[in-house]
């Protein structure tokens, strides 16, 4: 009961909030707060420094090659593809899933795909030449068992590889 008296008591005076503060007000601050970005402190002056050009005469010739090129296709620069061994062994698999159902034209697709991500994987190089050949692309097969030899020239498969070039060549 004295409690209650307490807490009426100041609320008539106003020292205490007879409900709970809205949390609009908690928000709004919040929201200006947000507004307000700290990266106007943070901002990094790149210009070149003052008299820099008077300083050093020649410097814009040193970097006139480093402007970009009105034509993107003149570039110097040469693209480099992603190399992913997890996803080239991942095709792997599942090339050899499909190579065991015998949908070979399946199985080449996801060989090659392996060789994108990792253009040495000597598996990959081995079983698309398999598949190469039991699509009847001779000439094909024989580039990716040399392929395959030139990885790993004493690897698990290379006397397979070299049985397969001999066949090859004594059929054409």
């Amino acid at each position: 009961m004295v409690r209650i008296t307490i807490v009426i008591f100041a609320a008539l005076v106003g020292t205490l909030p007879l409900w709970p503060q809205d949390s609009s007000d908690k928000t709004s601050e919040r929201n200006r707060e947000a507004q307000e970005s700290s990266s106007h402190d943070t901002r990094v002056d790149i210009s070149p420094p003052k008299g820099d050009a008077k300083n050093h005469p020649d410097s814009k010739g040193a970097v006139a090659g480093l402007e970009p090129a009105d034509n993107p296709n003149a570039s110097d620069v040469q693209e480099f593809h992603p190399w992913n061994p997890m996803k080239a062994m991942k095709d792997v698999e599942i090339g050899d899933y499909y190579f065991k159902r015998k949908n070979y034209r399946a199985a080449l697709d996801r060989y090659k795909e392996a060789l994108y991500w990792k253009d040495t994987d000597a598996v990959a190089s081995f079983r698309l030449a398999v598949c190469q050949e039991k699509l009847g692309n001779k000439e094909e097969a024989r580039k990716f068992y040399e392929q395959y030899l030139k990885i790993l020239p004493e690897g698990p498969f290379a006397k397979d590889a070299h049985t397969s070039l001999d066949r090859l060549a004594k059929a054409q």
